[in-house]
């Protein structure tokens, strides 16, 4: 902007000479002044066209996406002028971690578009940003420069990853064969409980065609879920045990390279107790939803996150949304969180515990709840591993003297490998 006072003060100092010349210095101070005029109209006349008639759109392929994986969007601006556009810069202020979807744009003829993709990897799990944008263009003298803010905002979601355990296994209690459960459902199982007149939208496969021939109206059948126990996931988010930080953002891949291939991108984890806590949830959670059991999620941050045990898919979409955006914000003991939440579990119901908590109370609250009937294992993450921690042995050593199943979880090891592997005794 200093340019442009320059430049007018200036143009205003030629018009004053030209004014005050004498009469024979008159006609090139004069020319002079013509052409200094000439400059700042036409400049500003330019640089005010330059951004009229312009259009940008932004299109996101999905609007959600996961961590160790890469979301796309793509941009298209629009001259839909008769004037070219000399140069063109498109700055976006989306708060999503290495999103660079910032263009200088260039000789942008009349009634033509220009199209780029913008590919992040995606390092952290939340619910981010997408946009606004504003349009900066000037006058090829850059003394006239101009904004235009577009307030337009989307939003991105980003889940936690999720990682196969093919070598998880279960305890006993934790498999198939719970008491039945008398409980209606949308799921088609083999356990018909009953038949009803037909309402639109219900499947053509549920209709119990000898009812209707007796009836003379469409009946359809009602299922009960199969006698399986229900599998709760607990995470603490008790903000005094949680050590590390999740503000290390890993080195970005070269997304060149793996532009049809995002699923060979390497996981990498910040140096965060919270965040392998969260990908070990994500990943039971996904495991047991695969195998057709019913999962529920209970933690207690900022405020109480309580999810009712379901089957599915969308089952799966609400523990991943739920976990994209929880935090080690909670000021309730773990040992407190197990005890109010689980004294009403049903008989053979399953508890994963996931905490770094070294305090053992929490132990002896999964001791008494299993004394009633509710089978439970526990996840514990090495608090030191990640930070200026506790140690973490003398809680290992107690759930491992009251018989818990355990898995053990440090910084920079495999969360796949580390919950494929019980630990069965101290090193």
């Amino acid at each position: 902007m200093r340019r442009s006072w320059w430049f007018i003060l200036l143009w205003l100092l030629s018009l004053a000479f030209a004014l005050f010349s004498a009469e024979r210095n008159s006609g090139i101070a004069w020319s002079v002044a013509y052409l200094m005029t000439g400059l700042v109209v036409i400049s500003f006349l330019w640089s005010w066209f330059n951004l009229r008639w312009v259009r940008i759109g932004r299109y996101t392929r999905s609007r959600r996406s996961q961590v160790g994986r890469v979301a796309e969007e793509q941009f298209e601006v629009i001259n839909s002028g008769r004037l070219p556009k000399l140069w063109l810069e498109v700055r976006d202020f989306s708060d999503l971690p290495q999103h660079d979807a910032s263009r200088v744009l260039s000789s942008i003829g009349p009634h033509r578009r220009r199209r780029w993709l913008a590919r992040t990897y995606c390092v952290r799990r939340g619910r981010y940003r997408l946009g606004p944008i504003t349009l900066t263009s000037s006058d090829p003298l850059g003394l006239f420069p101009r904004q235009r803010r577009l307030p337009a905002t989307s939003t991105l979601i980003v889940y936690p990853a999720t990682l196969e355990l093919p070598g998880f296994v279960p305890p006993t209690g934790m498999l198939p064969g719970g008491d039945a459960m008398r409980r209606r459902t949308h799921y088609v199982t083999t356990n018909v409980s009953s038949v009803r007149d037909y309402v639109p939208g219900d499947s053509f496969n549920r209709i119990h065609w000898r009812t209707t021939a007796r009836t003379g109206r469409l009946m359809v059948k009602e299922f009960e879920l199969d006698p399986t126990a229900d599998v709760w996931i607990v995470l603490d988010l008790d903000q005094t045990v949680h050590t590390g930080s999740a503000s290390w953002t890993p080195p970005v891949p070269d997304l060149s390279s793996t532009a049809l291939r995002p699923e060979r991108l390497a996981l990498q984890l910040p140096q965060s107790s919270m965040e392998y806590a969260v990908t070990a949830a994500a990943s039971l959670a996904r495991h047991f939803l695969l195998t057709d059991r019913s999962v529920g999620f209970i933690a207690h941050g900022a405020h109480r996150e309580l999810i009712q045990a379901d089957r599915g898919e969308r089952q799966l979409t609400k523990i991943l949304e739920t976990l994209a955006v929880v935090n080690a914000t909670g000021r309730i003991p773990f040992s407190r969180v197990l005890t109010s939440e689980m004294e009403h579990l049903p008989r053979h119901a399953t508890l994963l515990a996931i905490s770094p908590a070294t305090d053992r109370t929490w132990v002896a609250a999964l001791r008494d709840i299993r004394r009633r009937g509710v089978h439970n294992l526990a996840v514990l993450l090495a608090a030191n591993s990640f930070g200026d921690g506790p140690p973490y042995r003398e809680t290992l050593a107690e759930l491992l003297i009251s018989g818990i199943p355990t898995h053990l979880l440090s910084y920079g090891q495999d969360i796949s490998t580390a919950l494929s592997q019980r630990v069965t005794a101290l090193d």
